[in-house]
């Protein structure tokens, strides 16, 4: 079960959250080979943490390797880049090596199917023992990365990263962390914020089905929390 903390607003929870992941930064680089192995993510949350984050002194960022829960098939300039959104929030302005950052590298590619077995091999190699921290945006329908309702991506067991053709959002062609890659996290966090997302939250709250509720998938090897705004946690 997700632990549930409740916050006034958006930016009394993304500085929890920032605080939140210099500590879990700082801890990883305290154990094994010394480097943190983040899952970044977009929506508003996602993108005021990262770019809360950008004013921090306190990350060692030479010492962190950063992958991307999905990706739309779109080039890294285009707006409906989460790379390229990430890259001007956050990564385009602090000192982690460009060889950290692994983003999906997609441009239209015209086989995300090999495009989902490249990124795949490259979280085996880059991140062998999973993330320690996976950060997730979630939908007021209750799908994480592009991960939908009533999915076969959502669906997958086994696979890493997948393709997805038929997203309802637009652009449909996207690649995918899985939940099984997010369960292979240490730390999943979920940053949820407004009333629209009121009744997906309460249906994580209450571990109710992933395939209804993907966010409901979505745990951590040894912590997961859903941070909340007062209106997003309004029909806990």
């Amino acid at each position: 079960m997700a632990d549930i903390q409740r916050y006034k607003d958006l930016p009394a929870l993304v500085a929890a959250a920032a605080e939140g992941v210099a500590e879990v930064v700082r801890e990883a680089q305290g154990r094994g080979d010394g480097t943190a192995r983040l899952v970044l993510t977009g929506g508003g949350a996602g993108i005021a943490l990262l770019e809360s984050l950008r004013e921090r002194e306190d990350i060692a960022w030479e010492r962190v390797h950063v992958f991307f829960g999905d990706e739309r098939n779109v080039p890294v300039n285009d707006p409906e880049s989460n790379e390229g959104q990430a890259r001007a929030a956050l990564l385009g302005s602090v000192a982690i090596p460009p060889e950290n950052v692994h983003g999906m590298g997609l441009s239209g590619e015209a086989s995300l199917e090999e495009a989902a077995r490249r990124y795949e091999q490259i979280v085996e190699r880059y991140a062998p023992e999973g993330f320690d921290l996976h950060l997730l945006g979630m939908g007021g329908e209750g799908h994480i990365n592009s991960l939908f309702p009533h999915s076969e991506a959502t669906a997958e067991k086994r696979r890493l990263v997948v393709a997805v053709h038929d997203s309802p959002k637009p652009p449909a062609q996207r690649l995918s962390l899985t939940l099984p890659a997010i369960g292979r996290a240490r730390r999943v966090w979920l940053l949820v914020s407004g009333a629209a997302k009121a009744e997906a939250a309460a249906a994580v709250a209450n571990n109710e089905s992933a395939m209804l509720w993907p966010a409901a998938g979505a745990r951590g090897v040894a912590e997961t929390i859903l941070f909340l705004d007062e209106e997003a946690a309004s029909l806990l």
